[in-house]
């Protein structure tokens, strides 16, 4: 088997790692956003709750989280997709480091134009979406591009609950061809392929917004 035919194979599971990857998203973005604008919106115990479930999935492994999801749920009778665990386990791990980065860039704005807002008589929560959040954006987009790549990367532990990713995909390759050492080497090329154009994306990025706050001043 040829080194061409062994990447051709491994992309075969791409289908299931970018349908991991989109669906990771749709836990991670909002999870993200939730978790930040409470950490920077609330005091007292309601922060301290966030706070606290923000760090559980931060601090768990994705590997335990993944079995504990596709393996001991259906003990209790909830038996969850291998699509649907994936998701999950690796969008709320990488929802929980995003939330840092919007509290972060909220936190890092003047709060001089918050109370100039509540002085004017806009509502607390207006303040937050017309005026703090659009500003903050630009500063947590760098950030949520790496976690981006994170969460690509992140899909290779799938293939732990019998998905056929890419890593899955090369796991069979390896057996058919007896030549692990090609097979691996594909599948590191293929992660790169993949995530490559998201990184030189994030640099652009980081140069654009660095840039545009630098004409502010």
């Amino acid at each position: 088997m040829t080194f061409g035919q062994i990447l051709a194979g491994i992309f075969q599971g791409f289908g299931v790692t970018a349908t991991v990857t989109a669906y990771g998203l749709l836990y991670a973005i909002p999870f993200a956003f939730f978790g930040g604008v409470m950490q920077h919106f609330t005091n007292g115990p309601v922060r301290a709750l966030v706070t606290m479930l923000i760090e559980f999935w931060r601090s768990s492994p994705v590997i335990i989280t993944l079995f504990v999801l596709y393996y001991t749920l259906p003990s209790f009778g909830i038996t969850l997709s291998g699509i649907t665990v994936g998701a999950m386990a690796l969008g709320l791990n990488i929802g929980g480091y995003g939330s840092q980065a919007v509290r972060a860039a909220l936190q890092s704005l003047d709060r001089g134009q918050a109370e100039a807002g509540l002085a004017l008589g806009i509502r607390r929560w207006e303040v937050l979406a017309l005026i703090e959040l659009p500003q903050a954006f630009t500063a947590m987009l760098p950030s949520f591009i790496n976690q981006f790549i994170q969460l690509v990367k992140g899909t290779a532990l799938v293939s732990l609950i019998t998905l056929t990713d890419m890593t899955f995909r090369a796991k069979q390759l390896s057996q058919l061809s007896y030549d692990p050492v090609g097979t691996y080497t594909g599948l590191l090329l293929a992660y790169f392929i993949v995530c490559y154009p998201a990184t030189v994306f994030g640099r652009l990025l980081e140069r654009r917004v660095a840039g545009g706050r630098s004409h502010e001043f």
